[in-house]
């Protein structure tokens, strides 16, 4: 039996493919439209803190050449209408193995089932797990001081202390939309890489600072982002970004988690974090710090000359075009583990506490 949250979205599934049916009765070419995911097609809103979209769409036309898409489409509305129906899920690896059931329309590779639930996705304005899809990779790792409440399979109330794991920690679930959270924590701190976090636990920084400290485990996934906004909503804390200072850890990274992507703009209200801001690595803390780099790859100039350019966020902010340039001018990138020349606590007693007390300089 469906769940009442997910009646909408079935009803959506159903009418667009009794549109397509009727076209069809009638002689008629059905379409499908899509709003064209990319940056292209978007713009940053200040004031709301997220890219929103502005419009374009591609129409597809059911074709002999495009049959097939046509096909593999409907049968991917469908195999989501089935598991909202019987409250199921299935993992987008899955989805990809159940279209072998499907003759000539399954997916020769899992990149192509990806890209046609990303397209389902944006058709209705849903997001995958509306569509009980969910991701293979983790959502992210929670130590600190923080109480997550949830629920076992069989319905009974859990209270979950981040604080209790040890050397571990609080794995982020694929859902989670039904957890509630309670805590006196000053700040989220959200860590690029897991090694970084391993050691400010190791280092008991969250017991120091009263912080929630998150492990993003590089570009986080959406249950992470997802959380980290509930979490900020629920909390009303700031949100520090601490990742690699390099474009891939700017804007792959830290904007993702602030203004979400231009991939997934239809989505970006929900999964952002707008409280988000820059802690560092920055191009200045190169200087100040005197941090050993790596020279920026030609991917590395072309991804920064390419958000100076066409990325909303970037043309918004000055800051960060100023740093990006900064960084250009310099020619280097730097890892969050370079602070390990002056010392394996050096993040923990010195540089985290010296950046933190002048917040209102961070990037924006």
């Amino acid at each position: 039996m469906a769940k009442t949250s997910n009646v909408p979205v079935v009803e959506k599934i159903k009418g667009n493919a009794k549109t397509v049916y009727d076209k069809i009765l009638k002689s008629q070419k059905p379409t499908m439209s899509t709003p064209v995911r990319s940056l292209s097609n978007v713009k940053y809103h200040p004031s709301k803190g997220h890219f929103e979209m502005i419009g374009k769409s591609k129409v597809r036309t059911l074709t002999v050449s495009t049959v097939k898409t046509f096909a593999q489409t409907l049968k991917m509305m469908a195999l989501s209408k089935e598991l909202i129906e019987t409250d199921d899920m299935a993992t987008k690896r899955e989805a990809y193995y159940i279209s072998k059931n499907w003759g000539k329309a399954g997916f020769a590779e899992q990149p192509e089932s990806d890209t046609i639930m990303d397209d389902v996705e944006a058709m209705f304005g849903v997001n995958r797990e509306q569509l009980k899809f969910v991701p293979e990779e983790k959502g992210g790792d929670i130590a600190g001081k923080l109480f997550v409440f949830d629920k076992d399979n069989q319905g009974n109330k859990l209270k979950i202390d981040c604080t209790k794991f040890g050397s571990g920690a609080y794995s982020i679930p694929s859902e989670v939309e039904t957890l509630d959270f309670k805590s006196n924590a000053k700040f989220i701190l959200a860590i690029e890489t897991a090694g970084m976090f391993q050691r400010l636990v190791k280092y008991d920084y969250w017991n120091k600072q009263d912080c929630i400290l998150v492990s993003m485990g590089g570009v986080p996934t959406r249950a992470c982002r997802r959380f980290i906004r509930r979490l900020s909503d629920k909390l009303k804390i700031p949100v520090y970004a601490f990742v690699d200072g390099d474009p891939y850890g700017y804007f792959n990274i830290y904007r993702t988690l602030k203004v979400g992507s231009g991939n997934a703009a239809h989505l970006n209200q929900y999964f952002c974090v707008p409280r988000t801001t820059f802690l560092g690595v920055t191009p200045q803390d190169v200087k100040d710090y005197d941090l050993p780099t790596h020279p920026l790859k030609e991917v590395d100039i072309k991804r920064a000359k390419d958000a100076l350019k066409n990325d909303p966020f970037v043309k918004h902010h000055k800051p960060w075009q100023a740093a990006i340039n900064q960084m250009l001018k310099m020619g280097v990138r730097v890892e969050q583990q370079a602070f390990a020349k002056h010392g394996l606590d050096f993040v923990v007693n010195e540089y985290l506490p010296a950046k933190l007390k002048n917040t209102k300089k961070f990037l924006p």
